[in-house]
């Protein structure tokens, strides 16, 4: 298992603006040999219209608040997330755990939209073969504006 963490300031979601220097800013778009990892740089740049991580046969099945709806090939999976990750962000936190078939992910990622921060907590279960990631089954624990991660922040606090 691999652990990344960012900041944890007051057990709320940090948001730090990208350095004007950042690599990814200046990149073309690159093929990477890992669908995963190319995934990842996806959300994170929110560059998903152009992620080739998907198989053309590719699934996406996706539980969030209140719902559950499943989304069928490589562009229908890409334009779904493409509106879940439109804005760059940075992951506070990223797990990778190699499981049979493929890899799960879980990870917080935050960004700001509209000047205001946001955080979401996902799980993505991913099976990949050789032509990339064929399944995507996620849990997405919802988006959550700067009033609600104070609020969250304030219950971990009381709660100690």
């Amino acid at each position: 298992m691999v652990v990344q963490a960012g900041c944890k300031a007051g057990g709320g979601c940090c948001w730090r603006t990208a350095p004007e220097n950042d690599r990814r800013e200046h990149e073309e778009d690159t093929v990477t040999t890992n669908p995963v990892d190319e995934l990842l740089d996806a959300i994170e740049t929110a560059r998903m219209p152009r992620c080739r991580a998907f198989a053309k046969r590719a699934t996406l099945d996706a539980t969030v608040p209140n719902w559950r709806f499943s989304v069928h090939g490589a562009a229908a999976v890409r334009s779904e997330l493409a509106g879940w990750f439109a804005d760059p962000g940075r992951f506070e936190e990223l797990r990778r755990t190699p499981i049979a078939g493929g890899e799960l992910v879980e990870f917080t990622l935050c960004w700001e939209e509209h000047g205001v921060p946001h955080a979401a907590h996902q799980v993505h279960v991913l099976q990949v073969d050789a032509g990339g990631i064929v399944s995507d089954r996620v849990w997405c624990g919802g988006r959550w504006p700067a009033d609600l991660l104070a609020d969250m922040a304030a219950a971990a606090r009381a709660t100690g």
